[in-house]
């Protein structure tokens, strides 16, 4: 019987043609595009302004009902510098991006957003990373404005007189012919004060700042009494209005409490609504603000908000407090927030009110604005401009020979409270 030999040319030729017939493969895949990237400060863990970085970030996007706002101007408050310093509730983890407040540009909108469209000029609440060139914020917490009201006009507007509206109107009801004593005039929230209260008939109003602001604040709005918060203002007030005043707005807190309540008139309202002495430097100042509570020796520091209810009862007074961040973000109640942005806008638009605005900042000068604040140098809101130019920076030679002229000496002022 003849030999079988297996026949292996034919899948040789096979597999040739099927090789000749394959797509080449590219000699190297193309490269995925690098994500955009967007400039934000970010807090890369708490203590002094060194803890600030603008760094470059992935540019953000819109989430189902979120709003992509280009931002135009960033507001600063001492909310931020609290932040900052670790000495806010619930600080954030960092490393984080800054900031509460924001105006700017609709750049888009995600699924089941209703009544904003790309284009729209807004200011926004956000529950930090507002300090950045694009951020999200959930719709609830962003309002239209018009093109009559300035980004920065805008930025300074929204957080100071929403709440200084709340505490004026909503909280302490002030009524024609009524007293109010307010902190730290020459501030945001302060200046805001002012200006509600004066739309008001024939209310007093007695207030705390640095000598150095008195002009300036006098020149916003009718303030009857001024008094540096070094001095004893409580007692200069008796000497105006020997039962005291009828309402207190304390931005302080510390011994300011004590104080505050004590001059209440019957049926007067004490609000509480910052908590600035804790802040008192480059860093955490905490046991500072402790020792600056000055109660009974049967009392620590740390029992401060335990007020008898009894003591209240008899001498016919109220004592309330305000959040606003809180009430936004964690009570949920942005309707009752969008009511009294609605109103501000309103009286923005009439005329009645204007933001008065100190200076305005380069994100990369975002640490001589916040040290600015917090030695209550300010006279009215800090805004940072996300598309300004860095100031140039002074040698050291001249930093030095600018704070001997300003000061006549070369160790920097302490900071006083109340500012």
């Amino acid at each position: 019987m003849p030999e079988t030999t297996e026949n292996t040319a034919a899948p040789e030729a096979d597999a040739k043609a099927q090789d000749a017939n394959a797509t080449p493969a590219p000699a190297q895949a193309e490269a995925a595009p690098p994500p955009k990237e967007m400039k934000s400060i970010v807090l890369t863990g708490f203590g002094g302004v060194k803890m600030l970085k603008v760094q470059q970030k992935p540019e953000a996007a819109a989430g189902d009902g979120d709003v992509l706002i280009r931002v135009k101007a960033c507001g600063m408050s001492f909310p931020d510098l609290m932040v900052r310093q670790g000495v806010i509730d619930h600080p954030p983890k960092t490393p984080v991006i800054m900031g509460f407040e924001c105006a700017g540009v609709v750049e888009a909108v995600g699924e089941n957003v209703t009544g904003f469209q790309v284009g729209d000029r807004v200011v926004a609440f956000s529950d930090y990373k507002a300090w950045s060139e694009l951020v999200a914020v959930p719709q609830d917490y962003v309002y239209k404005i018009g093109d009559s009201l300035s980004f920065q006009d805008a930025a300074a507007l929204l957080m100071n007189y929403v709440v200084a509206y709340v505490i004026v109107f909503d909280q302490a009801g002030l009524r024609e012919g009524q007293s109010i004593l307010a902190h730290s005039l020459g501030g945001g929230v302060g200046h805001a004060i002012v200006q509600l209260a004066n739309t008001v008939p024939n209310v007093t109003i007695f207030g705390t700042a640095s000598s150095h602001k008195h002009d300036a604040i006098k020149s916003n709005g009718n303030v009857a009494h001024l008094f540096d918060h070094s001095v004893d203002y409580t007692q200069a007030i008796r000497k105006e209005s020997s039962d005291g005043v009828d309402i207190v707005l304390d931005c302080l807190c510390g011994d300011d409490t004590n104080k505050g309540i004590a001059i209440l008139k019957p049926l007067g309202k004490y609000i509480l609504y910052g908590s600035s002495n804790i802040v008192t430097g480059e860093t955490k100042s905490f046991f500072s603000f402790a020792k600056s509570l000055q109660l009974p020796d049967n009392l620590v520091w740390w029992q401060v908000d335990k007020v008898n209810p009894l003591k209240l009862f008899d001498d016919n007074k109220v004592i309330g407090g305000f959040q606003l961040r809180r009430l936004l973000f964690r009570q949920g109640h942005h309707a009752y927030v969008r009511s009294v942005v609605t109103r501000v806008l309103d009286l923005h638009g009439q005329g009645k009110i204007k933001p008065v605005i100190d200076s305005i900042w380069a994100f990369e000068d975002v640490g001589e604005a916040m040290q600015k604040l917090c030695d209550r140098k300010n006279i009215g809101k800090v805004i940072l401009d996300p598309t300004a130019e860095p100031r140039p920076k002074a040698t050291e030679k001249e930093a030095a020979e600018a704070t001997e002229n300003a000061t006549g000496e070369e160790k920097k002022e302490p900071v006083q409270n109340g500012e």
